[in-house]
């Protein structure tokens, strides 16, 4: 059947703009076109809706396909424990290289994604995971190690880049009462990347024991990385998306090098109740290195780590869709939903890690290094309740990345504020990260490492506290976002608003 162009009357008030809701055509709407009519009217084949190629749903599903293919596949290598090595310390070092670079240009990051616009920031960003991932396949050749940290100091750049374009999309295109939905539709399809490529060496090592995967799983990597670093030159810039009401992402129109090195000064100023989130932010990151080095790595064998993988990223999709779709109920209010938020993830850190506590009882890291220690397989006794454990691992992990998504784009709609908030998130993520995995690295103990996680999380809730139940609003008004822009109200407001106002002046 031939596809057929829809155009609908847009509501007065933006309250979901979600993959089923009908993108109207914006030449018709009143506001000028930033990109080609044909970006603006949404299609239908047969039962199936697409969204206009410039809407947000369009644009974030796009974004969540980039990444994941490249940090989907990143994580699903990492979540292998080790890079998929049989011995932690070459993937330490380049991560630690990694996550040194990332936090650095991440927290700046920000002031590009601003000034070069989206699309460039993102593309720029993906090509650094093909080379980490080629680096270890040289590895697993040649031995030679300076290539995987070189490697991983490239990616930390390019990552840097990635995630704060990411984020902007994800916490600036969707109107205020979709953005859980939307953090969780990418958070569901960016892990759908990671359970694809834990399935990749599941496959491939599903008759090995051994302690590190095989050339074919680096190439199978290589392969979708390329493939999501080509796709980011498909986006649109920001300026040109159109939300399904007629209003524009808050942006400056005019930006320059020197203006956004003073915005990110600027949004540190005027957003300072932010730092409160800071605490949440490296605890982000931090239990990763544990999760995947000290309990995957350290008790199973490769093609049982493959599975726990698997297990963990889908466990993220479910926590993703639970979290997501809760924080958007419309019957309850914004900030009581912010407040029960950080409840919930209080119980949950309490009662998942207190179960982590009782298995890192049972062995340490004396115990599991020796190259005789015989590594747990599926197939024998003992193993669904550590199993369990770290699927709720992985639903933990993605309940705590869509609230802290959540809370700050709680706090404003502005593209170019939250580009910088997604910066300041991903460079102190980072930060956590590089820390961890040198501790790792220097071989301290499990319990210790355990123990700085959960204390972190815990301790960074009490610190974020404050301003969830003070700075979270049910609605930010639309003047509040302006402030920090050069834009005018007229340029963004919705259309029918706007079409109200120049009847009321007619």
């Amino acid at each position: 059947m031939e596809p057929s162009d829809e155009k609908t009357t847009p509501s007065a008030s933006t309250t979901s703009a979600d993959l089923h809701s009908p993108t109207h055509d914006a030449a018709e709407a009143g506001h000028p076109l930033a990109g080609k009519p044909w970006m603006y009217r949404s299609r239908r084949i047969g039962p199936i809706y697409i969204p206009a190629y410039a809407s947000p749903p369009f644009q974030l599903g796009l974004v969540a396909i980039v990444c994941f293919l490249c940090p989907g596949m990143f994580n699903a290598l990492a979540g292998l424990g080790g890079g998929g090595q049989f011995d932690a310390t070459t993937a330490n070092n380049a991560n630690v290289a990694l996550y040194s670079t990332f936090s650095v240009v991440g927290f700046f990051a920000g002031t590009f994604a601003n000034r070069m616009g989206i699309k460039l920031t993102l593309s720029l960003g993906g090509i650094g995971y093909f080379i980490y991932i080629a680096s270890f396949l040289s590895y697993n050749r040649n031995q030679n190690g300076g290539f995987p940290i070189f490697a991983g100091a490239l990616l930390g750049v390019c990552a840097g880049l990635l995630w704060c374009a990411q984020g902007a999309i994800m916490m600036s295109y969707p109107p205020e009462a979709s953005k859980g939905r939307y953090i969780s539709w990418f958070w569901m399809i960016f892990n759908f990347g990671a359970v694809l490529g834990s399935l990749i060496p599941l496959g491939q090592n599903m008759h090995s024991d051994a302690g590190g995967v095989n050339d074919g799983t680096y190439i199978g990597f290589m392969v979708l990385t390329f493939c999501g670093a080509a796709l980011a030159w498909f986006l649109v810039d920001a300026r040109q998306v159109q939300r399904a009401d007629g209003s524009h992402v808050v942006l400056m129109k005019h930006p320059t090098w020197q203006s956004e090195l003073l915005g990110l000064l600027e949004t540190l100023k005027t957003d300072s109740w932010v730092v409160l989130l800071f605490p949440m932010f490296l605890a982000s990151n931090w239990f990763y290195t544990y999760q995947f080095n000290d309990v995957n790595l350290a008790r199973f064998n490769v093609r049982t780590r493959a599975l726990n993988g698997v297990l963990y990223w889908l466990s993220q999709i479910l926590g993703a869709y639970v979290f997501g779709y809760a924080l958007d109920i419309s019957r309850v209010r914004r900030s009581v939903r912010a407040k029960a938020a950080w409840a919930v993830l209080f119980v949950i850190t309490m009662a998942i890690w207190g179960g982590g506590y009782a298995w890192q009882r049972q062995y340490t890291r004396a115990e599991t290094s020796g190259k005789d220690y015989v590594k747990m397989d599926w197939t024998g006794g003992g193993y669904v309740g550590p199993m369990f454990l770290y699927m709720f691992y992985g639903f933990y992990d993605a309940a705590w990345q869509t609230c802290v998504y959540w809370f700050m784009g709680a706090l404003t709609n502005n593209g170019r504020k939250l580009a910088n908030f997604a910066g300041f998130y991903k460079g102190i993520q980072s930060a956590g990260a590089a820390i961890m995995f040198r501790i790792d690295a220097l071989g301290a103990p499990f319990m210790n490492e355990f123990a700085s996680c959960w204390g972190l999380l815990a301790g960074s809730l009490l610190v974020a506290l404050p301003l969830i139940m003070m700075k979270v609003r049910d609605t930010v008004p639309l003047e509040d976002d302006i402030k920090f822009s050069d834009e005018t109200i007229e340029e963004v407001m919705p259309t029918l608003a706007r079409d109200d106002q120049e009847g009321k002046v007619n």
